[in-house]
């Protein structure tokens, strides 16, 4: 997969539907997210998306993509989300897993959000 259907293929598990995350999230996919429970399944991680608003708008900046071996891809980012009058921001790192051509699915996400650091103006 190239650069550009990377950073779709995110891109499209922030804004899409549930059904799409079904999709494309494996059920043995962990997931950390900064609220509770923290640690999910994948199948947790699925049924918590279908019962939440979906983003409106998302940006992803200082993305980087690393692939150590054939059929693994490993990305990390900055993502910028919004809907409505609410908006999120968190570092985030996604590992896909090619099962056949053309077939992937997110085996690890996780999800942190910006922690203030003394001495600096970022939060």
């Amino acid at each position: 997969m190239d650069d550009d259907r990377v950073w779709s293929f995110e891109k499209s598990l922030w804004l899409g539907d549930a059904e799409n995350y079904r999709k494309l999230i494996d059920e043995e996919c962990l997931m950390v997210l900064p609220q509770p429970p923290f640690v999910l399944s994948g199948k947790q991680a699925i049924e918590a998306v279908a019962n939440t608003p979906r983003w409106i708008d998302v940006e992803l900046s200082n993305r980087q993509v690393a692939r150590p071996e054939e059929g693994l891809i490993v990305i990390a980012y900055h993502a910028r989300a919004s809907r409505e009058d609410e908006t999120y921001e968190a570092h985030c790192t996604s590992t896909l897993r090619r099962l056949s051509h053309e077939e992937w699915r997110v085996v690890q996400h996780q999800q942190t959000t910006p922690v203030a650091i003394p001495g600096t103006s970022e939060g």
